[in-house]
Formats: C-alpha cells, structure tokens, sequence
C-alpha cells in the first residue's frame, strides 16, 4: 500500500491510497465466505458454497464491492498512522479506482487538528470584581426577605403593578375560544409578565368585576406563537403588606436579636457568596484571556456538526416545552437570527478551547489516572442522582468513555492556567484562589459540584447561586464536540 497526503487548509487534508489487488485477496477470500453464508444454493449447505458458484449466483462485482467496504476503513486507518496525521471527525472517501485484479485506488478528505503556538500563560493578568459587597446589596438582600414576610391584603382600589390579583382568563382565535389559554380565579402578580404579552396593561386600572379586551399572542400550547383576543376579568385585588426593617422583624425573619445583627450576617454570607463568584470569574476569565492570545483556524466540518447538534438539541428542548424558536427569542429580547448568531458563536467558542486546552495539557504532559476517573464519575453520577456504579456502566455503554477522560485532562490544564495566573480584584488587591479551597464546611470549595442547599443563609435571604464546579469547557450536553478516531467513512464510490 502506498499514501500520500495533500494539504487543502490549515484544518483539512486529502489522503490518497493506492493498494495493489494482491493486497486485497485476504478480504476477497473473507467476501466470498460472508456471501456465501448468505445464498442459498441445493446441494450445497451454508458457508460452503464454492466461489465460483457464489459468482454465478451473486456476480463476482457484488463480492469484490463487499471486499472493497470491508478493506477500505481498515485501510484509511493504516494511511493515517503511516502519515502521521492528527485527525479529527469522519473522513469524506471516494473509490476513484478499482476493477478486477488491479489496484484500488481512494481519496480521503478529512479535517486534522491545526497546529496552536501558544502563549505565555505564566502571570497571565485577569481582573475578578471585589468581594466586598455595597451598602445597596445588602439593603436588597433585606428588601427581598421582607417580601418573604409580606401579608397580603384586600384593596378597595383599581390593580397596581405589585398587587396580587384573582382573575378569570380567556382567548379567542378567529373567534374560536382557545382552550388551553383560559382560567378561572388564577392567582396573579401584575407586572410579572409571566402569563400573557399585554396582560398587565390590560389589568393596571381595573377595578374587582372590571374587564377589558387586548390583543396577545399566545406563548405555548397548542397555537403558540398564534394571534389572539384575550379577555381578563379581576375578581379580587390584594396589595402587599412590607414588615418594617426592626429589631421584631430580625427576631420573626431569622435567629438574630437584632436588625443590625442581621444586616451583619447578611453582609457575612454576601461577602462568601462574593468570593465564590470571584472563582467562577477567574475560571472564565482567564479562559477567555487565554483565547483572545491564540489564533485556531477552526474545522468547517466540525464547527458545522457542532452547530447543527446544538440548532437540533434547541429545537428539541423547545418542542417539548410546546415553545418555537421565535417565542424563545421574543421571551429573551431578541431575534431568531440572532438566537442561532450566539448558537454558532458559542459552538466556535467551545471548539476553539477544546484545542487549546488540549495543546496546553499535551505541553504540560498532562492525564488522567484511575483515581481521576473515579473522582469524576462519581461527582457526575451523585448530580444525576444514579449509584457510581450503574453511571459508570452507562458511560461506557454509551461509548463516552473517551469524552468523559478529554473533559477531565482539559479541566486539568485550565486548572494549571489559572495557577500560573495574576488574578487581581477590580481594586487591585490579589485575590488568593486557594484560600477559597481551604473551608469546606463554609462550601467554598473551588472544586466543588454542588450549589448551597439553602441552609446558609437567614430565612433565605441571601439567595446563593454561586457554586464553582470542576474547571470545565463548554460542550454540546457534555459530550467530545471533536472526534478523535477514524471513525466511519462516508463511502463515494465513482463509477
């Protein structure tokens, strides 16, 4: 066999071999016995059908076609190792060449991992915000735990944005009433936006057995996305009623005496939230420093597989919340043009670091060890809720064995990187991201995978989503956006 490799872009190369047809008899003589396990001839029992009987029956161009699928990924896969290349996804081939008793000839077009100069990440400078939190944070922390403590009572008035209201709801289609768009006493917050486009409007300055008519469009169901007429009816109107900020309230809303004690507590736990938050940034951060200092030519195939998978999962997750991709869009500010803008943008942005991760790991000699794998799989498998042992079957059942050990060397280098970095909070203090790792019992780990479970905080006052999860690169739901193996081959036979 003899290859030879042709450059077509930094990404993508055309690999052509040429196998003389001796080379071929082995997989010929194994054609001629899969054929003949298939046909059924009298006089003869199965598998042992002579090949020239098998050529009168089947034709001898059926068994060298079947010679040719079998020998051919075999074949690219030894071309590959004979040139050295570094491939990723599935090659594009084509049979240019190939009758009987002379040679087989094919071309492979496949993409190759570009070649990365990386920077100096040693120092690399990244600038986190400060742990200290405001006057005015706090003060919304206390605010948001008063309303955890407010009353509602009844009004004599017309409804108000921040009043709570019972109503009875209703659409029209064409005149057609909408089922799965009505309601009767349907406890609602006006200004929330959380029903129906117009509703509030609709309902600011209604009175209790007041109605009134707007236009809408629906946002789920059936005729999501559909032109209606709705109709709203307020049957009651309640207002909050706000705790005052006294030492009472510290003693009802949490375990302090006094207010002054709480808003300590509160300040406390935001400073620790705060902190957490500067961990996250640091990781992002700093990958995202790192990026802007290399330039990778990114695959066109991959990026477009990666694209589409991430257009497809969207899609998907949009049906089955009974949603189109314009409602989504609408709900976020923003045009479908540009929901699929930020999908492609985020699909280049995943693979770029995927490459760079991986030329820092290969730099670094970096790898994962039995007692890594282990780590990860039971980190993963206590988020999913699943013993270690049932989610490690499924992984590699699945066959993500390798997506999963590629997550974790990347998680390895980006961890080096952000060692190696000068990370400065906004007032130009050094920020000491191992000093975050050393409290477990406050939950500041920097490896940790698991948000506050809510205890940490004074009657929920302090609503802490801050969590900083193993280093990690985005990918389409968690998997290898790049395939590494040969994989199979996209056959092109010319005729």
């Amino acid at each position: 066999m003899k290859s030879a490799v042709e450059t077509l872009s930094p990404t993508r190369i055309k690999l052509t071999v040429e196998v003389p047809f001796a080379e071929l008899e082995p997989a010929v003589a194994a054609a001629y016995r899969k054929v003949a396990q298939q046909v059924r001839v009298k006089g003869f029992r199965p598998g042992k059908v002579p090949p020239r009987i098998v050529d009168q029956y089947v034709g001898r161009g059926t068994v060298l076609d079947e010679a040719m699928n079998e020998a051919v990924p075999s074949l690219y896969s030894a071309a590959v190792r004979e040139q050295e290349v570094d491939i990723i996804g599935h090659p594009e081939i084509e049979v240019t060449q190939f009758t009987d008793g002379e040679e087989l000839v094919f071309t492979a077009e496949v993409d190759v991992r570009p070649e990365i100069e990386l920077p100096d990440y040693d120092g690399l400078p990244v600038t986190v915000d400060d742990a200290e939190p405001t006057d005015e944070e706090i003060s919304e922390q206390l605010q948001g735990l008063r309303e955890r403590f407010a009353t509602l009572a009844g009004v004599e008035r017309a409804a108000e944005s921040g009043d709570y209201v019972s109503i009875d709801l209703a659409a029209t289609i064409a005149g057609e009433p909408v089922e799965d768009a009505g309601a009767n006493n349907l406890s609602y917050e006006v200004g929330s936006n959380g029903l129906v486009e117009g509703l509030d409007e609709a309902i600011i300055g209604l009175a209790v057995g007041e109605s009134k008519q707007f236009a809408t469009q629906l946002r789920s169901g059936e005729h999501g996305g559909s032109n209606a007429e709705a109709t709203v009816t307020v049957r009651a109107v309640k207002s909050k009623q706000m705790p005052e900020l006294d030492d009472d309230f510290a003693q009802t809303a949490s375990e302090f005496d006094t207010i002054d004690e709480l808003r300590a507590d509160i300040g406390q736990r935001l400073s620790r939230i705060k902190a957490l938050t500067q961990g996250m940034q640091a990781r992002d951060r700093i990958l995202e420093t790192l990026l802007e200092k290399v330039d990778v030519p990114l695959p066109q195939h991959v990026l477009g597989d990666e694209v589409s998978y991430r257009m497809r999962d969207l899609d998907e997750q949009l049906e089955a919340a009974g949603l189109t991709k314009e409602i989504y869009a609408q709900s976020e500010g923003r045009t479908a043009e540009e929901v699929d803008q930020e999908i492609e943008s985020r699909a280049a942005s995943g693979i770029k670091a995927q490459f760079v991760l991986d030329a820092v790991a290969r730099k670094e000699e970096l790898s994962v060890d039995e007692s890594d794998l282990t780590d990860q799989i039971v980190r993963r498998a206590r988020q999913a809720g699943v013993p270690a042992d049932a989610y490690a079957q499924q992984v590699v059942s699945a066959g993500q064995l390798p997506a999963l050990m590629n997550d974790i060397v990347r998680g390895k280098a980006l961890a080096l990187v952000m060692e190696r970095a000068t990370i400065t909070d906004a007032s130009g203090r050094p920020v000491d991201l191992d000093a975050l790792t050393g409290s477990a019992d406050d939950g500041l780990g920097l490896d940790a995978d698991e948000g506050s479970d809510g205890d940490d905080r004074p009657g929920g006052a302090v609503d802490d989503e801050a969590s900083i999860e193993e280093a990690s690169i985005e990918e389409a739901s968690g998997d290898d956006a790049i395939d590494d193996e040969p994989g199979d081959a996209d056959l092109i036979v010319d005729e």
